[in-house]
């Protein structure tokens, strides 16, 4: 394994960030090729925590000689949002200067030539050289995965409708319970900026059966111990191992994903209409019916009077709640994968902010 340090100058004098870069060189000139990163929001460490464990494994494979195509892993993607604190609290979801998230706002490029995205030094603000570079090692990869969680949640992944059903793989060998399937750049995500030049391509010259890009949600935020660690970095590794970017004749997966797919239509953003306490009625992974009990605010407590009760708008699977018990109005308060697609009006591009 190789370590790469790339550094780049602050906005203003005396700063700097540092983005480490692994390296696995490859011995198959045609074995598909992987990039791996976590952390783009910074303190999203479940993805963290599954490279810790996965580099080792890795490190074993190519001191056998099985590392047949280029891997590259940025075990923290963002030092930007790593060093955001405020009131002994990480912020790391949006820039503080811009309001961005960081997870917003990446070039779309018409192929895979990046010639054109800023250099490290160009006279652009550190977050958008920081998108630029992160774009710069991902796009000669066909394998594309950004590693994030959720609040409180199963694990998921959200991926492009024409990457399946191809990509069935990566869910059963990460266990994954659900797949939310998209087809906007309205916001141009990091997911979206690296499928963007694929979907480029005559249909014939994509080779979707090599390639997978995706946001990988590894449950929740509090989802950071030893035994996930060590299980999510096994399922890396044996997706990589089944894709032949890692030679391992004792990893065999079954395809065998029985879980949802829905598109980001279906999906019932549930939000508090008022704000206050918040007492739910399920957890993620629950089966519910149309009109159960989802969620009660309670806003005068002592008088339940108050208590405002939010049901089901229709029959599915709550995949993520909110940790947070005290919410403003208009609050996300869960995700509820429905059937058929939500009322609800929704922002156009990804669900959330």
């Amino acid at each position: 394994m190789k370590t790469e340090t790339i550094t780049l100058p602050g906005d203003v004098p005396g700063n700097t960030i540092e983005l480490r870069v692994l390296r696995f060189e490859g011995k198959d000139a045609n074995a598909p090729t992987a990039y791996l990163q976590s952390s783009l929001h910074g303190g999203e460490l479940p993805g963290q925590a599954a490279l810790h464990f996965l580099v080792p494994l890795l490190q074993k494979a190519e001191a056998e000689g099985r590392i047949a195509g280029n891997i590259t892993i940025l075990p923290q993607a963002n030092p930007i949002a790593s060093n955001q604190w405020q009131g002994y609290q990480h912020l790391g979801r949006f820039e503080f200067f811009t309001q961005t998230n960081f997870n917003r706002a990446f070039p779309l490029l018409p192929d895979f030539n990046t010639s054109a995205l800023p250099e490290i030094d160009a006279p652009v603000p550190l977050a958008g050289r920081l998108k630029a570079t992160l774009l710069r090692l991902a796009l000669p990869h066909e394998i594309v995965l950004d590693l994030h969680c959720d609040d409180q949640s199963e694990n998921y992944l959200y991926i492009h409708q024409d990457f399946l059903p191809d990509m069935y793989d990566l869910a059963a060998a990460l266990g994954s319970k659900a797949i939310l399937s998209w087809d906007s750049t309205a916001d141009a995500a990091f997911e979206e900026a690296c499928a963007y030049p694929v979907l480029q391509l005559p249909g014939d010259a994509r080779d979707m059966k090599r390639r997978a890009v995706t946001t990988v949600e590894f449950r929740g935020l509090a989802d950071v111990n030893f035994d996930t660690g060590q299980s999510d970095a096994q399922g890396l590794y044996r997706f990589l191992a089944h894709r032949g970017v890692v030679k391992d004749e004792d990893e065999t997966l079954a395809i065998e994903f029985n879980g949802p797919v829905t598109p980001l239509g279906n999906v019932e953003m549930v939000r508090a209409p008022e704000g206050g306490m918040v007492l739910y009625h399920v957890v993620p992974g629950d089966e519910v019916g149309e009109g159960d009990a989802l969620v009660t605010i309670v806003t005068r407590p002592g008088d339940p009077s108050g208590d405002v009760t939010l049901v089901a708008p229709q029959a599915g699977r709550i995949l993520t709640r909110r940790s947070l018990r005290y919410v403003r109005r208009g609050d996300d308060l869960l995700k509820l994968l429905g059937s058929r697609p939500s009322a609800v009006a929704k922002r156009p591009g990804a669900l959330e902010a």
